[in-house]
């Protein structure tokens, strides 16, 4: 949008030249207004990607351990997390190495999330993304496990999240997972599609199309990628916009049903 309106004030005020440098000019307003500042300097946007990635793995070890060892399950979710980014044997085998690091029982995370805060922590998104991640890997064995959720806590209150929002967001990702594979079946499936988009059924429509669009948003990949999250990881933040999209259907669906 600024990008055509800074054309327009560019020609009428210095003509053709100025339309063009209007252009150029709004076009890194709609680029830092969607994506940050990621989005407008390419080297922003690497050093992003490489924190997020190291955060990401160190965080998973450290919540891997967090309730004094380390499932199959677990181990499970980190090699088919590493499969779906299509990491190079060199990539992969640096990302055990930060896996494993952080599960060292001596290792102190803080210094990665004060790295992670200052590097990304201008962008919610980035900060929401990291923390869904972590949770679908705790909830990899089944259950979140009391001392995984203590953790977790702790990472959301870093990143400025209170209790309220931390456990709504752990509600929404756990109610998300249960459309993993396009699963709509169960006796619950509706009651679980309102908690997965965090709305209730008393929700009026446009209520609930509103919190849908701002999910879908927030995993959209472009903007995603702009903000930092490396391209290998969008396929990751594409599954859970499908657990939301089916989510969504299943109300709106069940909503022309019942005329509400």
């Amino acid at each position: 949008m600024f990008k055509l309106i800074g054309a327009l004030l560019g020609f009428y005020f210095w003509g053709f030249f100025g339309a063009f440098i209007g252009y150029l000019l709004g076009s890194f307003i709609d680029r830092y207004q969607a994506y940050g500042m990621g989005g407008v300097n390419p080297l922003s946007q690497s050093q992003r990607q490489s924190v997020f990635l190291e955060t990401v793995f160190i965080s998973m070890g450290k919540l891997a351990k967090a309730d004094g060892h380390i499932s199959q399950d677990e181990i499970d979710h980190v090699e088919q997390f590493i499969q779906k980014l299509g990491m190079s044997a060199e990539h992969r085998q640096q990302a055990i190495a930060l896996f494993k690091q952080g599960a060292d029982a001596n290792f102190d995370i803080k210094p990665n999330l004060n790295k992670f805060i200052a590097i990304c922590g201008n962008t919610n998104d980035l900060k929401q993304m990291l923390l869904v991640y972590l949770i679908v890997m705790a909830l990899s064995d089944g259950h979140i496990h009391s001392d995984e959720e203590i953790m977790l806590k702790d990472i959301a209150r870093y990143f400025g999240y209170d209790e309220a929002a931390f456990k709504r967001m752990l509600d929404m990702v756990l109610n998300q997972s249960h459309f993993a594979g396009g699963q709509t079946s169960s006796a619950t499936s509706l009651d679980d599609a309102y908690k997965a988009l965090g709305v209730s059924k008393e929700s009026s429509d446009p209520e609930i199309k509103r919190a849908y669009r701002k999910l879908m948003s927030q995993y959209h990949p472009d903007k995603l990628m702009g903000q930092g999250v490396p391209e290998d990881m969008i396929a990751v933040a594409t599954e859970q916009a499908k657990e939301i999209q089916i989510a969504y259907n299943l109300i709106t669906k069940s909503r022309k049903k019942t005329g509400t």
